[in-house]
């Protein structure tokens, strides 16, 4: 797959000449591979709150049968301490009766062994309990560790991307207020960048102001190798009627997208394999294409940086 994503990382962007309808067919397969494996990241990381949920659910679970054995084996002993004030009575009854009939003693004897029999069982089920007991709480623990163990690692994800996320605000301030946006959710960090920033109409040449910004956020991926790095171009739904090398704003999308990334491959830190471009033409808007306004901001590069989830994937198959 990294080769693949390389092969089409190299693709040359030809301003002049224009792209055969198997070359584009190719672009659209390969995209749809990279945005298989985008959804799959995606589903990895809901994957894994799922199985957070499930670890405590089946942790609350294992309390309630904690305490319910706990209270069990309480009750056992209130019933061993009964039983066992009957039995002292009895042996001092016993004592006393010893010398009066060898049926009372042959009676009282007769209780003393139920009574033992009874002692016997009770402190074998107490016994029992407190084994299971423990084994509860072990189990308990280990649980316990494990949602602590997820909890720290997705934790710690999230205070990365924050990190990135605050460190790529910085980078790229010279720019707020030009259609520029830096924000996190779902565990991800978006940066959006209006072509007004970037393009001219139509063109998928980058500006020297847009190369600069290009260039700062390049700065920052450069120290952060084990992120993902997915470029989106976008369109208005105003048809293409250029001329020359794009026949639509897919086409126009997609050229605009690996323009980015021939910018931040020029950075020699950043891995080639954490790259990926892809177009969507018009087909993603975050705004309604019905006002001058909506289509300004439809019309946008999206970078979105995505954490490496091998550490959290291990962990959970280690758990197992």
């Amino acid at each position: 797959m990294i080769k693949k994503i390389a092969i089409l990382l190299f693709i040359p962007i030809f301003l002049n000449s224009c792209v055969s309808a198997k070359v584009f067919k190719e672009l659209e397969d390969k995209y749809a591979d990279l945005k298989s494996e985008h959804e799959s990241l995606v589903d990895d990381y809901a994957n894994l709150q799922a199985e957070k949920n499930k670890l405590q659910n089946e942790f609350a679970s294992l309390e309630k049968l904690y305490k319910t054995s706990e209270d069990k084996k309480n009750a056992l002993e209130r019933d061993y301490v009964g039983l066992k004030s009957k039995y002292d009575k009895l042996n001092d009854s016993y004592a006393a009766l010893e010398k009066n009939s060898s049926a009372s003693i042959a009676a009282n004897a007769k209780k003393n062994r139920e009574l033992l029999a009874q002692l016997e069982a009770k402190e074998a089920a107490l016994a029992a309990e407190n084994a299971r007991l423990e084994k509860l709480q072990k189990e308990l623990n280990a649980r316990s560790n494990r949602i602590n163990e997820l909890e720290s690692v997705i934790a710690s994800k999230d205070a990365a991307m924050k990190k990135l996320k605050d460190a790529i605000s910085r980078a790229l301030l010279d720019f707020e207020g030009k259609g520029l946006t830096v924000e996190q959710r779902d565990g991800k960090v978006y940066v959006s960048m209006e072509n007004k920033l970037l393009f001219q109409s139509g063109s998928w040449a980058v500006g020297s102001e847009g190369q600069r910004a290009v260039n700062a956020l390049g700065t920052v991926l450069a120290k952060n190798p084990d992120i993902s790095v997915l470029i989106e171009g976008h369109t208005d739904n105003a048809p293409y009627s250029g001329n020359g090398n794009i026949k639509d704003n897919w086409d126009l999308s997609t050229k605009r997208a690996t323009s980015i990334v021939a910018i931040l491959r020029q950075n020699r830190q950043i891995k080639p394999e954490n790259l990926t471009a892809a177009g969507r033409g018009e087909y993603s808007p975050i705004a309604p294409n019905t006002t001058a306004e909506g289509k300004s901001k439809n019309r946008r590069i999206e970078v979105i940086l995505t954490p490496k989830l091998d550490e959290v994937t291990k962990l959970l198959n280690e758990v197992e």
